[in-house]
Parts: C-alpha cells; structure tokens; sequence
C-alpha cells in the first residue's frame, strides 16, 4: 500500500489534471486564446478528427492560430465523465466527453465527441502534452482549420 505522502501526492496530481479541461472550457467559453494555449506546453498538440477528415497542430504558434479560427463558430463546451490514469513520474492520461452548444444560434446542440489527452507535470503545473478531440456528431465545423 502506498504511503499517506504518496496517496497525498497522487490526489494532488490528479484534482490538479482534472482542473486543465475545466479552465480549457473556462477559457473557450471567454474566448481567451492566450489562455488556452498556456495550457499545453510548448511543444503540445491538438488533433481533431471531424467530418471525416484529421487536422493536426503542434506548438504554441499553429495552436493559437487553431483556435482563433475554430472559437468563430462560438463554441460553448460542456465536458464530462474525466478520468484520469497516472502513467508515471510526471506523465498521465485521460478522457473527457463532450457536448457542444452554440452560443451564436440560441445555445442550440451543435455536437459531441470525447478528448483523450496527455498531460505532463511542468514547472509551472500540468500541461496538455496532446489533446486529440474526437467528434461523433459535428453540426458545425469551423473554417479555416489549416491554421495558416
């Protein structure tokens, strides 16, 4: 059995990886793109798979441009069921499911997917490593998702 400090550390990390999709929602909802992107490190990624075809983004620069496009459908993010796996020293995985609203057509149902992340413990706290969103239904896809 693992020692209380362990048990302690491990609760720790785990309220502290459940908070990174909260304030990822926070900050969609606030159209904080900076605050977004600080949430993944510096090398971080984000894969979508929707209407059949996978975009992918990685780094600070292609993120940002990423989600300045894809914030202009209005998305109003509302995830749940997260669980997390610790996978190591300072590594974790987990997955969150999703419904998605749109606040530009009366908060109306636009979709729903699931996130299966990778977080990495930081100096600066817990990181999205990768974050690939998966879209069952998508009645909106955001334009522009070259991130160019």
């Amino acid at each position: 059995m693992a020692s209380l400090d362990q048990q302690v550390a491990e609760l720790a990390a785990r309220e502290a990886i459940r908070e990174l999709p909260r304030r990822y929602c926070d900050c969609v909802w606030r159209d904080d793109i900076d605050g977004i992107v600080d949430l993944f490190t510096a090398d971080g990624s984000f894969v979508a798979d929707m209407g059949g075809n996978t975009y992918t983004f990685k780094g600070r620069d292609e993120l940002r441009k990423m989600f300045v496009n894809g914030l202009g459908i209005q998305p109003r993010p509302y995830i749940h069921n997260h669980v997390i796996e610790l996978t190591g020293e300072g590594f974790a995985t987990g997955r969150c499911y999703l419904d998605l609203h749109s606040a530009r057509n009366n908060m109306e149902f636009m979709g729903a997917g699931y996130y299966t992340d990778e977080y990495m413990a930081t100096p600066q706290g817990w990181k999205f490593l990768s974050r690939h969103f998966v879209a069952v239904r998508m009645d909106d896809i955001p334009q522009g998702l070259d991130a160019s």
